[in-house]
């Protein structure tokens, strides 16, 4: 199959592994066949030792336009349980995200809209451009952006979520930084080197600090305080077991410069 013709794109070096949607006669919509790709392509991701990190970014003038209306259009007519099994794909898209080992980091341009916006946010980390555009527009058609209400609610206030979801408006990058949906924002005409730059500091930082942390991270979100503070301190007992935190002590006690420290 020709590059074209691929709905991902597949890269990795110098630790870092860059999945590409690769749709943009779509805006790179989740299709079936897009959203088994990227599955596939992330587990392989994390199952490979050479790899740090791993981004996500979409094919020429947008990240992602959300789901494909073309693929949801023919469903309409059909049961709710033939849509509960099309739409398991995508929920189990969003929890491997969270459940990978390794940092998972969207690099959005352009629109990020509707599950496009729920991809991006996600991702443990966002960076945008600085022109790029993010929004949830379901309710325009009548829809509910249901799949990524889990995401959008753990990253804004309750008051701003219902805002974003009802009147369906877009918003800029900055804003999006601003209420908590992206971590950085960079102008457009250094994106692609700031960008790049970011992703292979993160790829230097303990890998198995940065699994253990994003492990606990995500498992505290359904706990109560004690339980989130046993579950802290069983990861700080493990942590101290690890070839990363015995060398990183180490270079602390003989004040040997840290090499990720860029």
């Amino acid at each position: 199959m020709s590059e074209a013709a691929q709905p991902l794109l597949y890269e990795s070096s110098d630790g870092v592994v860059r999945l590409t949607l690769n749709r943009p006669e779509k805006r790179n919509a989740l299709s079936r066949e897009l959203i088994r790709s990227l599955r596939n392509a992330l587990h392989e991701a994390d199952a490979d030792d050479a790899a740090g990190v791993i981004t996500i970014s979409g094919a020429g003038k947008d990240f992602c336009a959300g789901g494909d209306l073309a693929e949801l259009g023919s469903l309409a007519e059909a049961s709710v349980p033939e849509n509960i099994v099309d739409v398991e794909a995508l929920e189990r898209l969003f929890l491997d995200l969270r459940r990978l080992t390794k940092p998972v980091v969207a690099v959005v341009h352009g629109r990020a809209l509707a599950g496009g916006s729920g991809l991006a946010t996600a991702c443990d980390l966002v960076v945008a451009r600085d022109d790029a555009i993010f929004g949830y527009p379901e309710i325009r058609i009548g829809f509910v952006p249901a799949m990524v209400m889990a995401i959008l609610r753990r990253n804004v206030s309750e008051k701003k979520a219902f805002e974003i979801i009802t009147l369906g408006e877009s918003f800029p990058a900055r804003e999006a930084e601003r209420w908590g949906l992206v971590n950085w924002v960079f102008p457009a005409a250094t994106f692609a080197g700031d960008a790049d730059a970011l992703v292979r500091s993160l790829a230097q930082r303990s890998r198995s600090a940065v699994m253990l942390g994003k492990r606990l991270l995500y498992q505290q979100d359904g706990l109560g305080f004690s339980a989130a503070v046993r579950a802290g301190a069983a990861v700080n007992a493990l942590a101290r077991t690890t070839d990363d935190t015995r060398q990183g002590v180490k270079r602390f006690l003989e004040g040997t410069p840290d090499s990720s420290d860029r």
